[in-house]
Parts: structure tokens; C-alpha cells; sequence
């Protein structure tokens, strides 16, 4: 049963005010990595206009993309101390400077910088605490919570592409860049939404020496040098869960981030470009983006709704789902006509909303959700490497073949390898409960075999 302090449940609600906290994560997944995969139609506006090659413009979106991931963790300790809401609106803030800013950027450094570092470092900010807070207020219904509030990734990328196409076209991308920057100041409102649960801090946060081990642990650490660490380290380890580098499960299921990162931000990239290149005109060619991501939504939504029946284990249906994303990217670079890139773009979508419907549920499931803050905060650093080198290393790609398909190709690949690390952990998972039920057997064996012995004691 769940109890009540102040008016506000201890326990996961799953309804109620925790309505109100996946709106403001939907409106947050929107306007972060629903910008991040919009920026498509600004790559091929930012590379002719510095007359660059491919692989030098994909440095700002990979820069944006892993300054999110790497700044997961600081936003995870900076929530847990000071709380979701101020983190969250200084993230807004930040990201929304980065963006007016890099409007009016007079190099590709400049970018890398504003765009780049500032707007990633304001994702991380606002995207990582409010998607814990999601966790937080939801128990049952959280595979379709965050299916939910994912989508809003899917309707802002819907709405944004053909939007900036047009501002493009009304004042140039310095000025759609500019408008889209105060439109980011919404994620402060979206912070504000967060009201934090009564129990929500200790939740996160791992259990605290006790004083009086503390006090005694100093005095054993008696030399300055010695003392001053041991106190750096009973300060980071409220707000870390450093721990979890020694979670073998954990890891594992962070290297199949790395991989798919290499291969999920590419495509959205890439895509626009790809089209014009086979001749598709401007607006067609941003549709296929606004078609992907309907798509993308129905994916989301559909496929939370089935984890959340239970008739399939969630790591079983992220393996599927990752297993088709792969071969649609493969087979992508046959497609030439308009018709063809709307069949692929739906494909994309839907697959792809289907695997990100289930793949934070899953890291729950890895870790418990008591450590999902900290799990999700070193999951997006690990992960990092593969945000920052997936668009550059496809852009490389391009460059040396001279075609875009090469940069789905290389998605594919990446997406592929990946899945080797989801059936490792699944072996894993058998592993132990094989070993969980043998360890059982052999402890009712014990039991049995002593009341056997007290039985013939007495009748001796």
C-alpha cells in the first residue's frame, strides 16, 4: 500500500499529477532530440554555405549529440542534488543561448561551440533528470509512460522539419536558427512542471555512510592527503552511483548503446541530403523526415503498449526491433525514386520508434529502477563515443564513395553488431536463472536431507 506524506505518494503514482510530468518529458524529448534529428534540413544549408565536406558538417550535430550523453551523468548528480526543477530550467536556458548564438556564427568553429557543446550541454540538462522524474512517477504503466513521452520526439521532428524548411526559405537558416532558439526556451516551463516526489531524492540517491562510520573512518585517515580524498569522496558518493562500472549486466547492455549509437543519428542526418541527391526536390525531400517520424510515433506507441502487456520479455522485443532497424538501413541505398525513399522512411520510423519505445524500460530492468538516475547517467556516457563518431565516420564514408547510401550502410553495420551484445546479456540473464534455481534446489535438497536425519535419529 502506498503511503502518504504532505498529500504527496511515496510509492509511484501512475496517474494523477504523473500525467503532468510526461507532458513536460514529452515536450522535452521534442524539442531536444527532436531538434537534433530536424537539423537535416539545416546540414545542407550550414555545408554549402561554408562550402565544407560532408564529414566536417556532421561535427556539429555529433558534437551536440555526445555533449548529451556525456553530460548525462553531471545532470544525474546535479538533480539529486539540488533537484529536477532548477536543473531541468537552467538546461532550457542554456540550450536556448547555444541556439540564438550559433545564429550568428561566422565559422564552422563557432558552431562546434554553440550549437555543438552549449545546446548539447542544455539537452543533457533538461532531457536526463525529467525522463528519471518519468521513472519515478510511473511503476505499472511505465513502458508506455515512456513510449508516451518519447513520442515527442516523433510529432516536434514531424512538425519541425517542414517548419524550418520554410523559415529557411522566409529568412535564411541564420534567422530560422534564431526563432528556433527562443522556441527552446519552453524546456524552462517544461522544468517547471516537475514537481518533485515527497521520497524522490532519497530514491536516486545511493545509501549514505553513516556519521559515525564517517567520523571513524576519518580518524583512520589520518594523514592530510589521505583525509582530504577520503572527504571529495564521501561528497561525490551521495550523488554518484559509481558502483554500477562493476555491474557486468550493465555494461554489456552499455556497449550495445555504444554500437547503436554509431548507428542511430546518422540516418536522420543524412536523410534529407540523401534524397536531394537523387534528385528529389526541397520539400519532398524534408517530408520524408515528417513521414518517418509519424511513423516513428506509431512505433512508439504501439510497441509501449505491447511491453506493457507482458506477453513478450522487453529485452526479447528490443532484440527483434533492433534486428529490422539493421536491415532496413542495409537495404536503404537501393531506394531512388520519391516513392521508394517514403517506403524506407516509414520502414525506418516505425522500427525504429519500436526499439526506442522499450530501451529505457530495459535499462530499468537491467539495474533496478531505485538506480535508474545513476544507470541512466553513465549509460548516456558510455554511450557517448558512439553519438560522437557515428555522423562524422559516416560522413567519411560519403566522402570517400562519393554517395550517401555509404552512410547508411555504415548505420547498418553498427546496428547490427550491437545486437550481439543484447544476446549476450540475455545469455547472461539465463545464466543466472539457472543458477538461481539450481542454488533453490540444493537448499530444499539440505532441508529434506535434515529432516530425514532427525527422523531416524528418533527412531534409533
Amino acid at each position: 500500500m502506498k503511503k502518504e506524506v504532505s498529500g504527496v505518494s511515496l510509492g509511484a503514482p501512475d496517474g494523477g499529477y504523473a500525467w503532468f510530468i510526461l507532458l513536460a518529458c514529452f515536450t522535452v524529448f521534442g524539442l531536444t532530440f527532436g531538434v537534433i534529428k530536424s537539423f537535416g534540413v539545416f546540414y545542407v544549408e550550414i555545408h554549402h554555405h561554408f562550402d565544407t565536406t560532408a564529414t566536417t558538417a556532421s561535427w556539429v550535430t555529433s558534437i551536440a549529440v555526445a555533449t548529451v550523453h556525456v553530460g548525462a551523468p553531471l545532470a544525474s548528480a546535479l538533480s539529486t542534488r539540488f533537484g529536477h526543477r532548477p536543473v531541468v530550467m537552467t538546461g532550457g536556458f542554456i540550450c536556448s543561448i547555444g541556439m540564438i548564438t550559433g545564429s550568428f556564427a561566422r565559422n564552422l568553429s563557432e558552431l562546434y561551440v554553440t550549437v555543438g557543446f552549449l545546446c548539447g550541454l542544455g539537452y543533457a540538462l533538461a532531457w536526463t533528470p525529467t525522463v528519471t522524474m518519468v521513472g519515478l512517477y510511473f511503476d505499472r504503466k511505465r513502458p508506455m509512460a515512456n513510449a508516451l513521452s518519447s513520442a515527442g520526439e516523433c510529432v516536434l521532428t514531424f512538425v519541425f522539419t517542414p517548419l524550418s524548411q520554410w523559415l529557411i526559405d522566409c529568412y535564411s537558416w541564420r534567422g530560422a536558427m534564431l526563432i528556433l532558439g527562443g522556441l527552446q526556451f519552453n524546456l524552462c516551463v517544461c522544468g517547471a512542471l516537475l514537481r518533485p516526489l515527497e521520497n524522490s531524492r532519497d530514491f536516486n540517491r545511493p545509501k549514505e555512510v553513516k556519521v559515525d562510520e564517517e567520523e571513524n573512518m576519518l580518524q583512520n585517515h589520518s594523514h592530510g592527503v589521505g583525509r582530504k580524498l577520503f572527504k571529495i569522496k564521501s561528497k561525490i558518493i551521495p550523488f554518484v552511483d559509481y558502483t554500477l562500472i562493476a555491474n557486468a549486466k550493465f555494461m554489456v547492455y552499455s556497449m550495445f548503446g555504444v554500437f547503436a549509437a554509431l548507428g542511430f543519428f546518422a540516418p536522420a542526418l543524412f536523410l534529407v541530403p540523401f534524397a536531394r541527391s537523387r534528385g528529389v526536390e526541397e520539400y519532398q525531400s524534408a517530408a520524408l523526415m515528417s513521414i518517418s517520424s509519424a511513423l516513428d510515433l506509431i512505433g512508439r506507441v504501439a510497441f509501449g503498449w505491447v511491453a506493457n502487456l507482458r506477453i513478450i520479455k522487453t529485452l526479447h522485443q528490443l532484440i527483434i526491433t533492433v534486428t529490422l532497424l539493421s536491415v532496413v538501413l542495409l537495404f536503404c541505398p537501393l531506394a531512388s525514386s520519391f516513392a521508394e525513399l517514403t517506403v524506407f522512411s516509414g520502414a525506418f520510423g516505425l522500427v525504429f520508434g519500436a526499439t526506442v519505445a522499450v530501451h529505457i524500460t530495459v535499462l530499468a530492468e537491467v539495474v533496478g529502477v531505485h538506480r535508474l538516475g545513476s544507470a541512466l547517467g553513465f549509460f548516456m556516457l558510455i554511450r557517448s563515443c558512439g553519438g560522437l563518431l557515428g555522423a562524422p565516420i559516416a560522413g567519411f564514408f560519403i566522402d570517400q564513395m562519393g554517395n550517401y547510401g555509404a552512410g547508411f550502410l555504415m548505420a547498418g553495420a553498427a546496428i547490427i553488431t550491437s545486437v550481439l551484445f543484447l544476446i549476450l546479456l540475455e545469455m547472461m540473464n539465463r545464466k543466472g536463472q539457472r543458477s538461481g534455481a539450481n542454488g533453490k534446489c540444493k537448499y530444499k535438497g539440505e532441508i529434506v536431507q535434515g529432516q530425514k536425519s532427525e527422523e531416524e535419529t528418533e527412531i534409533a
